[in-house]
């Protein structure tokens, strides 16, 4: 899994997303709470259901390399904030990611963790009801299911299984090495044109 990991802490989750049409991309009213900051890492779930105590369950039974990812619903009150980013710091967590709210946002900058969520708020919810099993969640429009992998950056969230992610990777380290060539040439002055082949209504980049 570590070598999976680096190779995916290499790439783009554009990248990602193009080489891998089926895997699974969180909706874009997820953001991140700081930004210029690599997420890849195995998903604990968490339902929260109204209330801290089960997002509580699920930092504890998390570590290093996990994602912490809450099914807030999507509406506030926060559901996590600068104790429980420090705390998934201090275990060695991936990172958080809450479709729902957050709140001590220049704190959670801080903390070197990357945090997603819907927004910010100054309220959190209480302590809800006592978690439940652990299972699939949805979360920003996709289902997440216990030891998936997340991929994000500051263009949003990948998620897809350790199989699913391994099938595309070859073809997504192609794909980055081809874009940067192209991104390279344009800046040093060459068309873009000159290396997009159009083919069957489509269109590919080529090496040159």
């Amino acid at each position: 899994m570590e070598t999976l990991f680096e190779r995916l802490r290499a790439l783009d989750s554009t990248t990602l997303a193009d080489a891998g049409k089926e895997l699974r991309v969180m909706d874009g009213g997820l953001r991140p709470v700081a930004l210029s900051r690599k997420l890849v890492g195995r998903a604990v779930t968490v339902a929260a259901n109204g209330g801290l105590l089960p997002v509580l369950d699920g930092l504890e039974r998390a570590g290093a390399d996990d994602v912490l990812v809450i099914d807030g619903g999507g509406s506030p009150p926060a559901l996590a904030g600068e104790l429980f980013a420090s705390e998934a710091h201090r275990r060695g967590l991936a990172g958080i990611v809450i479709d729902g709210f957050c709140r001590d946002t220049a704190e959670l900058r801080r903390i070197d963790l990357p945090f997603y969520a819907r927004g910010c708020v100054p309220n959190a919810f209480g302590p809800g009801t006592a978690p439940g099993a652990a299972g699939p969640v949805r979360c920003g429009g996709v289902g997440v299911a216990p030891g998936d992998v997340l991929v994000g950056d500051d263009d949003g969230i990948v998620v897809g299984t350790p199989a699913e992610l391994e099938a595309v990777l070859d073809a997504a380290e192609a794909l980055q090495v081809t874009e940067r060539s192209i991104l390279a040439g344009i800046r040093a002055g060459d068309s873009l044109f000159g290396r997009i082949e159009r083919i069957n209504g489509g269109i590919r980049f080529t090496d040159g």
